[in-house]
């Protein structure tokens, strides 16, 4: 980001920074940042290696692509690898590497991977080991999400929204007038109003919060959502 012309004004929202943030607003909880599979243009993060993506990262979304797997797989490791170095030499392979409680965010295009993992609840439920990850989730939170293709920012389908309500899983939204209400991409506020109201009309337990309402849009009050949420 330091060495990139355009990206260098935003560097405070790094990885490693945002780690630190999120480290503060869970800070009895272990945090892991999910690097995006590949950069186009190294300004869009595409997270191919989750869900199927075009050129530009926008999502084309199936049932079948192993975006749950991929996750619980990569914590599993994850968790693995810091107990080596945090105690080297330990060799009891008895002890679980699941996490006891799961909390998922996806931050705007990262909101691409929460889409995905939505669109396999059905099938995963059939997977044990698949359905007693999806049980350690506790909470699920949707930042500003947002794309560059056309359509599909939120998913708006009442089968795949019935899966989410039956979890039982709490889920949060955080807007900003950035993505919710760009005349230009004036889908993605009409998607997004769609996802709460059909998560309220199956049950599901659902807040929804539009921070700067009274700001116009802007891509700094877009970012500042990872402090307000």
């Amino acid at each position: 980001m330091a060495r990139h012309a355009e990206n260098a004004r935003w560097q405070q929202w790094s990885l490693e920074d945002t780690a630190a943030l999120l480290l503060r607003r869970f800070p009895s909880s272990h945090v892991w940042i999910v690097k995006a599979s590949r950069m186009h243009l190294h300004k869009f993060s595409c997270y191919d290696n989750f869900v199927e993506s075009d050129l530009f990262g926008a999502p084309k979304h199936s049932p079948d692509y192993g975006a749950l797997g991929h996750l619980r797989a990569l914590l599993s490791n994850a968790s693995k690898q810091s107990r080596s170095l945090l105690c080297p030499g330990r060799t009891d392979r008895r002890v679980s590497t699941a996490p006891a409680q799961t909390i998922l965010i996806g931050f705007s295009k990262g909101c691409v991977v929460l889409n995905q993992l939505l669109h396999e609840l059905s099938e995963a439920q059939k997977d044990e080991e698949l359905a007693a990850f999806i049980q350690t989730i506790s909470q699920v939170y949707w930042l500003d999400g947002g794309h560059a293709g056309g359509s599909n920012t939120w998913v708006t389908s009442p089968e795949v929204l019935q899966e989410l309500a039956r979890t039982g899983i709490p889920v949060q939204t955080h807007v900003t007038p950035y993505q919710v209400r760009d005349s230009m991409r004036a889908w993605i506020g009409k998607e997004h109003e769609k996802f709460v109201r059909l998560l309220r009309e199956l049950g599901a337990n659902v807040t929804d919060q539009l921070h700067f309402e009274n700001q116009p849009p802007s891509l700094k009050n877009h970012f500042q959502v990872l402090k307000m949420f």
